[in-house]
């Protein structure tokens, strides 16, 4: 099993963000530094909570002061971008990482940045532009043809090339054909993931869902991978879960019951879900009460929290269960105690997944 990060990134409302930014580049630097193989980054533009606009500007900026370390957008919302444009700066970003960089993709669920470009959030459009975005990026990367490049969405033009002193369209991404594409799945039998089976794509299952969920989920990219006659490969499979790891797993309760990642589920995600009508996705019994899925509910359920043994016997259980995945990617919250939060990933990489290769 690899171990990677995925962050959105999550700090309060009101936080400095030169002090948020300079965090958050801190993290995925020392995250480099102890191995981890992978980091993903998040897009949003009016999540106060979600605090970054442009993953691939700190991706530029990760990338310099990291080694060997594979970022991702996490995810480039689609609808939130011209696809002429986003093709560019995410090829040029490819050169730039000399093929450190992975892509992910997504329809940008958010409700306000979907109202930011004008998505009517009831009817699913954004989904169905963000096909055709990707699509057309791929074609753009692949054969820039000239001409009109139209539809309810976008309106630019190609023009002809001038080859005598090279005037036309060239930029293509330095990995060949293009940087690994991921695209992440939150609902049961997610036809985001049986996108990802036809494709060929990297599938990521969101981090707080039960396993049974989660097994969803692989149907679903083994469907997509049948249906365009491929092979799902579960190496590929990315599964975010919140981690904790301390000593002893009465100190990782602690830090997980009254640290900071209490502190962003009480308040945000348990009070968004809820608005979006998506609290259920985080219930082992579709009959329990709302009321009962607290952060104490979570720890107990579904996030891995506890010692080094606990936690790769946790681990072991949700591989077993869910038949096999290649990468987990750790979630990424405000390392305070920053101390505490280096050490719960140090044992992580260095003691937890040793032990899960050798179970």
């Amino acid at each position: 099993m690899e171990l990677g990060f995925f962050t959105m990134p999550l700090h309060p409302p009101g936080s400095n963000h030169a002090d948020t930014l300079e965090a958050d580049l801190a993290q995925l630097i020392y995250l480099d530094k102890l191995g981890y193989s992978e980091a993903w980054i998040g897009e949003h533009f009016t999540a106060e909570w979600e605090n970054i606009p442009a993953p691939d500007l700190l991706i530029a900026q990760a990338l310099g002061l990291t080694s060997q370390i594979r970022l991702g957008t996490g995810v480039t919302c689609m609808p939130n971008h011209n696809p002429f444009a986003i093709a560019h700066r995410i090829a040029q970003l490819d050169h730039m990482s000399r093929g450190r960089l992975m892509w992910g993709v997504g329809s940008g669920g958010f409700p306000g940045d979907l109202d930011v470009f004008g998505f009517d959030r009831t009817t699913g459009t954004n989904r169905e532009m963000t096909r055709e975005a990707i699509e057309l990026v791929l074609q753009l990367w692949e054969d820039p043809r000239p001409g009109i490049y139209k539809s309810k969405w976008w309106d630019f033009k190609i023009p002809e090339p001038e080859e005598e002193i090279a005037l036309r369209v060239h930029l293509k991404p330095y990995q060949d054909p293009h940087p690994p594409i991921g695209v992440a799945g939150v609902s049961p039998k997610s036809e985001t993931l049986t996108l990802a089976g036809e494709r060929g794509w990297l599938p990521m299952s969101i981090n707080f869902v039960p396993e049974q969920l989660l097994r969803s989920h692989w149907d679903a990219v083994e469907a997509g991978a049948t249906k365009a006659g491929r092979t799902a490969d579960r190496s590929s499979w990315r599964i975010a879960r919140e981690v904790i790891v301390a000593d002893s797993s009465a100190e990782a309760r602690k830090q997980a019951l009254n640290g900071t990642l209490a502190r962003d589920m009480n308040g945000y995600f348990l009070k968004l879900l809820p608005r979006s009508k998506q609290l259920g996705l985080l219930k082992i019994d579709p009959n329990m009460p709302d009321s009962d899925v607290t952060v104490e509910y979570l720890v107990d359920n579904i996030f891995i929290v506890g010692s080094p043994g606990e936690v790769t016997e946790k681990l072991a259980t949700l591989e077993a269960s869910v038949g096999g995945f290649g990468t987990l990617l750790a979630m990424g919250h405000e390392w305070q105690p920053e101390e505490f939060w280096k050490s719960s990933m140090g044992l992580l990489k260095e003691e937890v997944i040793p032990r899960l290769a050798t179970a």
